[in-house]
């Protein structure tokens, strides 16, 4: 019996390994290695706040939704160059010309196609998208979910924060489906976002997923002086740009700019300009048709904890200013460098980006509290902001000067701490360099505080935890004050080619 069943139980085992399906069948083998018996469905549930489908909030606002294509002129070239819309075929010289005239010296150009997205923000046809979506563009056409396609007006753009308005005319009188900028979106990590646009020219492509990150400052190479992104792991891909993400009260809570891809696909890593920094933009270029910001006139920094830890603060909120521009609103008023700004208006400053987006807020002209921490003590200054110049290039606050040689200060060399040697700076350099006194490191021990922190002869110093050092008595004295309150850090005023930047260095060297 036993050879039989045994052979009969080997063979049928083979057989359901081969068949699949055909195993469960068997009763034989089911009683000896399986359970028999029908299993109930899993049971599901969405978490709290989260959708069992998407498919209402998408069919809501997709209709809002555009996808961009523009056609714009590049120059050529005089070489073979790969076709950008073919990057597998080589464009040949004859077709380089162009018809072009050689001696007029104009190089040829190619009419280039590309892609993007947009959505409406109302009724009368104004589209927001991305700025580098339409950046050089001679030709802009919208085209609708139905396919319908529309010559687009631009109507202004803010490279600062990668923004355009577009506007489109109504077909016969009929009103375009739009949808509006969340209020106070208050989004927190972890939060349902959905992302709609035209990913590779697919059009009408929706994707879902959550917040990942917030206070985002990486933006692949645009400016993000006045965006903090919002970072989703929403399947982001070219295309996309312009688009809206969405929460699931169907409010845009931003505007899809860039992705972190080595591939150019998405990765999960995706940026979205904040809705309340775009819902601000586009007033202003429906209003007047351009950004302007207010300026100060002034180049700061954020405070790191270990520069915080050398002037005695609580925290590291705010920034210092390190250079004030001559003939600016800043200098007019008397905000003066090493002033660090903790408050603008009643309200606590974060950092240098956070200064630098409230000050671009205000209204050009206007009167505004600035709470400050001068040398130790807070005071409120009022300042009158102008608008933002639209070349900013001339507004240096002196012309970059050669640091000194330090060779020059050998027969005065002092032994310093923080293991550098240091000599007083000349009347005649100082004037050069636009500062009133200061030593110039004329050696360094490489193992020395000064030598770690990267510093080299010939640079000078101004000030030691914001006070001014002219000497290299005062410079030591200084120091030896920080150590003797017990500070772990100094902060110095390095000046260089006429340039002062805040640097904290630990007084022991690093550990």
């Amino acid at each position: 019996m036993a050879t039989g069943q045994t052979r009969n139980r080997t063979s049928t085992f083979m057989a359901a390994l081969l068949g699949g399906a055909a195993f469960f069948g068997l009763s034989e083998v089911g009683e000896t290695w399986f359970t028999a018996e029908a299993r109930q469905p899993i049971q599901i549930e969405a978490p709290n706040g989260a959708p069992m489908s998407f498919a209402d909030l998408i069919e809501q606002v997709s209709p809002s939704v555009v996808s961009i294509n523009v056609v714009s002129e590049r120059e050529l070239p005089e070489i073979g160059i790969p076709d950008l819309l073919n990057p597998f075929r080589i464009v040949p010289e004859d077709e380089q010309q162009d018809g072009d005239d050689e001696d007029d010296g104009d190089r040829p150009t190619r009419r280039v196609g590309g892609l993007g997205s947009g959505f409406f923000i109302s009724d009368d046809g104004f589209i927001v998208t991305n700025n580098h979506v339409i950046d050089d563009a001679t030709e802009i056409t919208v085209v609708m979910t139905d396919g319908t396609e529309l010559e687009a007006e631009l109507i202004g753009t803010d490279a600062e924060t990668d923004l355009a308005l577009l506007k489109v005319d109504r077909i016969d009188d009929r009103a375009f489906r739009f949808v509006e900028f969340a209020d106070n979106a208050n989004l927190r990590v972890g939060d349902w976002v959905v992302a709609v646009g035209n990913p590779f020219g697919l059009g009408g492509t929706a994707t879902a997923g959550i917040v990942s990150a917030k206070g985002q400052r990486n933006d692949r190479g645009r400016s993000s002086s006045y965006v903090d992104y919002i970072q989703t792991d929403a399947s982001i891909n070219r295309g996309n740009s312009g688009g809206p993400t969405f929460d699931l009260d169907g409010n845009v809570v931003g505007v899809n700019t860039a992705i972190l891809s080595p591939s150019g696909g998405s990765v999960g890593i995706g940026f979205a300009i904040p809705a309340d920094v775009a819902s601000t933009v586009v007033e202003m270029l429906i209003e007047d048709g351009e950004v302007t910001r207010g300026w100060l006139g002034v180049t700061i920094q954020s405070l790191s904890d270990e520069m915080a830890e050398a002037l005695g603060l609580p925290n590291n909120n705010g920034a210092i200013i390190s250079a004030v521009s001559e003939d600016s609103p800043a200098e007019k008023s008397g905000l003066k460098q090493g002033d660090i700004v903790l408050g603008l208006n009643g309200r606590s400053i974060e950092d240098s980006v956070d200064l630098t987006r409230r000050v671009g807020s205000l209204i050009a002209g206007s009167q505004n509290d600035f709470r400050l921490l001068r040398r130790g003590g807070e005071r409120v200054v009022r300042v009158r902001v102008d608008e933002r110049p639209k070349d900013l290039t001339q507004q240096v606050n002196r012309p970059i000067a050669d640091d000194p040689d330090p060779r020059d200060y050998e027969d005065s060399d002092v032994e310093a701490p923080l293991g550098a040697m240091v000599a007083a700076l000349d009347e005649d350099k100082a004037s050069e360099i636009g500062i009133e006194g200061g030593v110039v490191i004329t050696d360094l021990m490489s193992r020395g505080p000064l030598g770690e922190a990267m510093l080299e002869p010939g640079l000078v110093i101004s000030e030691v935890n914001l006070q001014p050092v002219t000497t290299p008595e005062e410079f030591t004295d200084a120091v030896e004050a920080a150590r003797a309150e017990g500070r772990e850090n100094v902060a110095l005023a390095i000046v260089s080619e006429g340039r002062t930047i805040y640097l904290a260095v630990p007084l022991n060297g690093r550990s």
